[in-house]
């Protein structure tokens, strides 16, 4: 006699092998979620940092000595697009710059403040907002890495 069909006992042995298989997975895919967060700020910080190295090599040349004032075209406030220019459009720091996204995991605050004489600007990653802060005096754009707070880990993880 031939059988047309899977018996009960077979379609619940593949039912608990897709369960198990999905208990291990799930866990898996969230934290190369947050992985591919944190390499996307990396590449961001690095291309931030080399873009304000070269315009400053730019500089130089010119005969100026200072760093760019800003990462970011006009006046503080609400952005779309971050470390386009610095404030004049014929200087481009980056050439298509970052879009902005309020709120998202993974992206740069649309937000742009001066803080203690900085520029601050503010991205967001695993549920933390992690404040870097442009220094037009040094040249420095980093973030608070000194600490054992989340945000401080997670600066540790985005600038080393």
């Amino acid at each position: 006699m031939k059988r047309f069909a899977f018996t009960m006992i077979e379609l619940v042995f593949v039912i608990v092998v897709l369960g198990i298989l999905a208990a291990i997975a799930i866990p898996k895919f969230a934290a190369t979620r947050d992985d591919a967060q944190l390499v996307r700020g990396r590449s961001d910080v690095a291309a931030i940092r080399a873009a304000i190295v070269s315009e400053r090599q730019t500089r130089l040349l010119q005969g100026s000595t200072r760093y760019i004032n800003q990462l970011h075209s006009g006046v503080a406030g609400d952005k779309s697009i971050l470390f386009d220019n610095n404030g004049t459009a014929k200087n481009a720091l980056l050439q298509y710059g970052i879009a902005t996204q309020n709120s998202s995991e993974g992206h740069w605050d649309n937000t742009v403040a001066k803080v203690n004489g900085n520029w601050r600007y503010i991205f967001h990653v695993m549920g933390t907002d992690i404040n870097f802060d442009y220094n037009s005096t040094s040249g420095r754009f980093g973030c608070d890495n000194v600490g054992n707070t989340k945000s401080e880990s997670l600066c540790r993880k985005l600038i080393d």
